[in-house]
């Protein structure tokens, strides 16, 4: 992948960069920009996202072959997430999508656009789509917004139980995220309400990222708010709350929003339908919360266990501005949904 410039928005006051360099991790005061951007809104820098367009009459159709997502009844200016998994079904590849009618473009987490795009030209054979990395050129931002008026709310199906009935689910995605190009600029945006209700996606090239996000009334917030808003909305981040053996059916977010379960064949696609109709995954990703007696929170890949015995790991832990040290975990089967389980992460006394 190009390797990108820091990101404009560390020349704020107050902005602390990240471990990378790329975005910031906070502005001075990360409780407070949790409480803004749960309240009026605020402006989150995503900019260190990797980003990959394909280009083609047949994008939609070639994607759709290859992911979990139902992608040919995409609209233009619609989003939604997809997953790339392996042949047995585990998944190698998570990308949020948008199409603006001409090109398709795929988001996902920092250090995995590269893998994403070497899949995707491996793939391609003789498919006439054209393949970019333009991450680069294009920043992603997040922002909350208390008058959630600009676009409707995303469309979704409800899962369907096993043993369904195709007319159960209908041939569209099964989370529709509406958008719309930028009106003043090159770019879009997208409504997800993925962190609140009114959470939205823009995407514009780097070189406007200042102008448009700088101003005296913008309310800045960085990645550990995100996290914060993110863990407590229970959304997970590819390759630090999952690992290589994830099967989609242990993230309740991907099975509700990225994954549709009557399409056409795909890689992966048997292991899918198996664990839907036959049984249960053997993991889940559930919501912990931590007692606090350590002020910092738990590392990612921590062990998660039960009366001395490793039931899981930690992924992604933070401080919430009003629930206190929450984290996302994969836990076992067995273990994950009870309330009852008296969970130790580290020195700390975990619960569901």
């Amino acid at each position: 992948m190009t390797e990108t410039a820091p990101s404009p928005l560390l020349e704020v006051p107050g902005a602390v960069a990240d471990d990378a360099g790329r975005i910031a991790r906070h502005y001075g005061s990360p409780l407070v920009e949790q409480r803004k951007a749960a309240g009026a809104g605020a402006i989150f820098d995503r900019s260190d996202r990797e980003i990959i367009t394909v280009g083609g009459e047949v994008r939609l159709e070639w994607l759709h072959s290859l992911s979990t997502q139902h992608l040919t009844s995409l609209e233009p200016h619609q989003g939604t997430e997809t997953l790339f998994l392996s042949p047995n079904g585990r998944v190698e590849h998570h990308a949020a999508v948008y199409d603006d009618g001409e090109t398709a473009w795929l988001d996902t987490e920092p250090g995995a656009g590269e893998p994403l795009l070497k899949f995707l030209e491996l793939m391609k054979f003789r498919t006439e789509v054209d393949i970019r990395e333009v991450s680069s050129e294009w920043a992603l931002l997040t922002y909350t917004y208390s008058e959630s008026t600009e676009a409707p709310e995303p469309a979704r199906q409800p899962v369907p139980v096993a043993k369904f009935a195709s007319k159960d689910l209908q041939a569209v995605p099964t989370a529709v995220y509406a958008g719309a190009a930028l009106d003043h600029t090159a770019g879009w945006t997208r409504r997800t309400d993925a962190l609140r209700e009114g959470t939205y996606d823009v995407m514009i090239r780097r070189e406007d990222v200042a102008e448009n996000f700088t101003g005296p009334d913008t309310v800045h917030a960085g990645s550990w708010a995100f996290d914060a808003l993110r863990v407590q909305a229970g959304l997970p981040r590819f390759g630090t709350d999952t690992d290589e053996r994830t099967v989609p059916h242990e993230v309740p977010a991907w099975l509700t929003g990225a994954i549709h379960l009557d399409k056409g064949c795909y890689r992966g696609q048997e292991t899918v339908a198996k664990v839907h109709h036959m049984g249960q995954p053997p993991r889940r990703l559930v919501r912990l919360h931590l007692d606090g007696t350590d002020e910092h929170p738990p590392a990612p890949r921590t062990p998660v266990t039960l009366e001395g015995k490793e039931v899981g790991f930690v992924g992604t832990a933070v401080q919430h501005y009003e629930d206190g040290q929450i984290a996302l975990a994969m836990l076992k089967r067995t273990v994950a949904g009870d309330p009852e389980a008296r969970l130790t992460v580290g020195d700390q006394i975990a619960t569901q």
